[in-house]
């Protein structure tokens, strides 16, 4: 390894190579391209003292690479990220490293893109009220994200903390976008609702949510966690990144099923199957996206951000 050769990329680098349309543009190329989410590898969880270490590898023709994610619950109270990661990106024929990518500043940009997508695919063209569930850094995220691909014009904000809460009103105003700290029944006025919480249990009913809404669930990749109820699972036109990871790590589909309320039919299809048109997506009936994060996703975000650095 010619560590000369190696392009170090860290979280400022990674913004200006690669804006989040971009980054959004690239998940959408490589699913209409053929690329089969169920094809990824599993990550591999091994709990430690801290948290929780995750291993994320993938392969595509051109690259391979390979996150390793650290999940400490305890960091934010010592002003530290709950999750902090790297990645390594590396030439397919040879493996030789090619970058080295800070692996947080990745999960930042490559949650909300992916779920930038699927509203992409399911929300009505004039959305424009967006709520969300979360004040932390995957809730910017999926402002960011929402916005780059629907007309949005309000947030309303969910949290538990008012000062974090507040800080990103406050981001979110800076940016000429009208946002405010509102309660959890505000989700009754949402076109989109992001949920980015570490949340167990739960965040609002089923019934508070339009028929015409989006919910995006994308903070839980455990069995036994879910931000969103079962008869919002048993009403909505249910969509997710693969079905085998839905089926193996998100609470949100597992909970209902292995309860009995809903079965396996309940998904509607995965990520790949909406964007090339092949979900039947209802009208009249709210859409809800699940996701609990994928290997292809990081290693097609990073590919672009190595390939289309200027």
């Amino acid at each position: 390894m010619n560590p000369a050769k190696l392009s170090l990329i860290d979280a400022e680098e990674l913004a200006r190579r690669l804006p989040m349309a971009r980054a959004i543009a690239a998940l959408d190329e490589a699913l209409r391209a053929g690329l089969d989410p169920e094809a990824d590898v599993p990550r591999s969880v091994l709990d430690v003292r801290a948290g929780q270490l995750l291993l994320m590898p993938a392969t595509s023709s051109s690259y391979a690479g390979v996150k390793i994610a650290a999940v400490a619950p305890d960091n934010p109270a010592r002003g530290l990220p709950r999750i902090v990661a790297s990645y390594l990106l590396m030439d397919a024929a040879t493996l030789c490293p090619v970058a080295m990518i800070d692996g947080s500043a990745l999960t930042l940009l490559r949650t909300p893109a992916v779920s930038a997508v699927a509203v992409d695919h399911l929300a009505a063209a004039d959305a424009e009220r967006l709520v969300v569930f979360g004040a932390g850094p995957q809730a910017w995220g999926h402002v960011e994200a929402v916005r780059a691909v629907r007309p949005i014009s309000s947030v309303g904000i969910v949290a538990r903390r008012p000062g974090q809460a507040a800080e990103l009103v406050e981001r979110c105003r800076s940016t000429g976008l009208p946002a405010e700290a509102v309660p959890s029944q505000a989700v009754s006025t949402a076109d989109v609702i992001a949920c980015c919480t570490t949340a167990r249990t739960p965040l609002f009913p089923a019934e508070a949510v339009a028929d015409h809404a989006v919910v995006v669930a994308m903070g839980a990749h455990e069995p036994t966690a879910r931000e969103v109820d079962t008869s919002l699972v048993a009403r909505a036109t249910v969509v997710v990144e693969a079905r085998t990871a839905a089926l193996r790590e998100a609470g949100d589909i597992l909970i209902p099923l292995r309860a009995g309320d809903v079965d396996t039919g309940v998904i509607a299809g995965n990520l790949s199957e909406l964007v090339r048109g092949a979900v039947d997506v209802a009208p009249g009936r709210p859409k809800l996206f699940k996701g609990t994060g994928m290997a292809w996703q990081d290693l097609v975000v990073a590919a672009a951000a190595v390939d289309g650095a200027p």
